[in-house]
């Protein structure tokens, strides 16, 4: 068998093994999509029928989602908006200078605080909620988003992301700007920040996803209905007393729409971060 053809055969057999992957991960997707248009009771009567049957299908949960009880899920749904675009923002802002600054610059103590960065990244979060709500409490921010956000807002996952990508740019940046006459401030945001723009989207999107999925933390903060995020609000629609599965389903499909559209609109950054900050120091 010569070489052409032992290429062949292994780009055909990569094709079909991502085809199959591919299917494996869409094909819930696939399902919770048709399921959406079904009412409850159909889908206890067939269960997980994958078939296009028209007159079952209408957009009825959908509309249930924008009108009488099931307005309030418009709330959640901008609430989870707001609190990933405040919290992501301002934690590529924060982390991205604190990973910076670790990076560039050679002070005493440096490789302590950059040990406390990755001690913090192995401590569970369970462990954390009891001191962080009596610390909010104390705040006096217990059901409001800061509370949610606040606690959150450095990553010492983006932190140690950024640090490592900043380690493989050379330093020759900064010696030219600070020849230019630029300020150390000027030098980050004019110069370090467009070199870092790969490193901003691949968090950009880990840390969206992350707020946007957050459930556990916005639990014990949020008390009110109407403040919840999308994640505990669709696990409200769960009880012992019956599951409202029209809204649960149909508010799921849109809840992963932002996510998707972060994705396709910063593939490219994500991918080119990723790579890029994984080799690099």
């Amino acid at each position: 068998m010569n070489t052409k053809l032992k290429k062949k055969l292994l780009t055909v057999s990569m094709i079909i093994f991502f085809l199959i992957v591919c299917f494996i991960v869409l094909f819930p997707l696939y399902y919770m999509f048709m399921a959406s248009f079904k009412s409850s009771k159909e889908l206890f009567r067939n269960g997980m029928d994958f078939r296009i049957i028209p007159s079952l299908m209408s957009l009825d949960n959908y509309k249930l989602l924008f009108s009488g009880k099931g307005s309030v899920y418009m709330f959640w749904y901008r609430n989870s908006l707001g609190i990933t675009v405040l919290h992501t923002v301002l934690s590529l802002f924060l982390s991205s200078l604190v990973g910076y600054g670790l990076a560039a610059y050679s002070f005493k103590g440096r490789n302590v605080i950059f040990t406390l960065v990755l001690f913090v990244m192995m401590i569970p979060l369970e462990i954390l909620m009891l001191p962080l709500y009596k610390l909010i409490v104390k705040m006096g921010i217990i059901n409001t988003y800061a509370g949610v956000i606040l606690p959150f807002v450095v990553s010492p996952m983006a932190i140690f992301f950024f640090r490592q990508y900043v380690t493989g740019i050379s330093k020759d940046f900064m010696d030219a700007g600070r020849i230019d006459g630029c300020s150390e401030f000027g030098i980050f945001f004019r110069i370090m920040a467009p070199l870092m723009q790969p490193a901003f989207g691949a968090m950009g999107i880990l840390l969206a996803m992350q707020s946007w999925n957050s459930f556990i933390w916005p639990l014990i903060v949020l008390r009110t209905n109407t403040m919840f995020t999308i994640p505990i609000g669709l696990a409200s629609l769960m009880s012992p007393y019956g599951n409202n599965y029209d809204m649960l389903i149909a508010g799921a499909v849109l809840a992963i729409i932002p996510v998707i559209l972060l994705f396709l609109f910063n593939q490219k950054a994500f991918i080119s971060g990723l790579s890029t900050g994984g080799v690099k120091g």
